[in-house]
């Protein structure tokens, strides 16, 4: 007895094989014309073993330019190439793209967009590491300007050395002997070393005024009106930048006490070096003096009588100072007058 689904199984395989069979016709389409392929065979040795050559695309894509008669000239070519970017620690990208930006904004072309200019004079602005880094990215892989920038920035300085420079912001203090302009000049290089510090305007005004000394801050509010909090951020900026101008005596006064202090240093120096001569002096002249040795006394022994007594004293010779030994141990003491 059959089911009901072996029924339904027989009823689909006999309705598939009743059905017209369709066939599309085949249409030949043109072979996509590709790089030639050689065969291995039909190389020469020397082909075979050369060097191979793909891959050594520069890195940057220019545009197209559809400008005539465009060139840029050697002189600019030199004055790019007179302040290169070596890739040091103490040298700073976003200085040098700033440098570079001023150089490059004075080529005016026309239908050529001045991008495509940093575009192309930007690798010779490169030197040591800062050009190996250059010739080490991937072919065609900086498209603009921004991907330039972005990937020159992210090299050179790593957010580390940002995470760095900010904590050194924060933690700004005067130093010892430093003037309120010296000081003022000082903090705002901090901030020029990192354009993307991300501090505000209060937040600046707020980090250098507590950074200053006790009596630097009583000046410093003296010339806002007696609080330099009851003034606004710009305002507290304007009093500041007047304020570094002024040249206070003060700054004369450290300076010759600095200069003071450098001048007993020096005396200091002079004092060490002038006692260790002489103490290599007396140490000279001590080996070179000899001691005498220990003389012996002489005993008083009579050569007449070998008595213990000069021989002037002699009772055998009744003080007969002709009487002299002309050998034996005497005494070389002269007799009495």
């Amino acid at each position: 007895m059959r089911t009901r689904s072996q029924t339904r199984n027989r009823n689909r395989r006999q309705q598939q094989q009743t059905l017209p069979v369709v066939v599309e016709p085949c249409i030949l389409q043109e072979p996509i014309p590709g790089p030639t392929i050689v065969a291995m065979a039909d190389r020469t040795m020397e082909e075979l073993l050369r060097a191979p050559t793909e891959g050594y695309g520069e890195a940057i894509v220019l545009p197209e330019i559809n400008a005539d008669h465009f060139e840029i000239k050697t002189n600019l070519l030199q004055l790019v190439q007179a302040n290169p970017f070596h890739g040091l620690e103490n040298e700073n990208p976003h200085a040098h793209i700033n440098s570079f930006k001023r150089i490059t904004s004075t080529l005016r072309f026309r239908n050529v967009p001045n991008d495509v200019i940093k575009l192309m004079m930007f690798p010779y602005s490169l030197e040591g590491a800062a050009k190996t880094w250059y010739e080490k990215e991937p072919p065609n892989s900086i498209l603009t300007w921004d991907d330039l920038v972005t990937k020159f920035v992210n090299q050179f300085f790593p957010p580390s050395k940002t995470t760095h420079l900010k904590n050194k912001i924060s933690r700004f203090s005067q130093e010892f002997d430093e003037s309120f302009s010296e000081a003022w000049e000082r903090f705002k290089g901090m901030l020029r070393s990192c354009p993307h510090h991300g501090f505000s305007e209060l937040t600046q005004v707020d980090t250098f005024y507590n950074g200053l000394t006790e009596n630097e801050q009583d000046s410093l509010n003296s010339a806002a009106g007696g609080n330099l909090l009851s003034k606004t951020t710009r305002e507290a900026l304007n009093i500041i930048e007047n304020k570094s101008k002024v040249r206070y005596s003060r700054n004369k006064t450290n300076a010759s006490k600095v200069n003071s202090r450098e001048n007993v240093s020096k005396t200091d120096e002079r004092i060490d070096k002038l006692a260790d001569q002489l103490l290599t002096l007396v140490e000279i002249v001590s080996k070179k003096v000899v001691t005498p040795a220990p003389v012996k006394a002489v005993e008083e022994n009579c050569v007449t009588c070998g008595g213990a007594h000069a021989w002037y004293n002699c009772p055998a010779t009744d003080n007969n100072q002709n009487v002299c030994a002309t050998t034996g141990t005497y005494n070389q003491q002269a007799p009495p007058n």
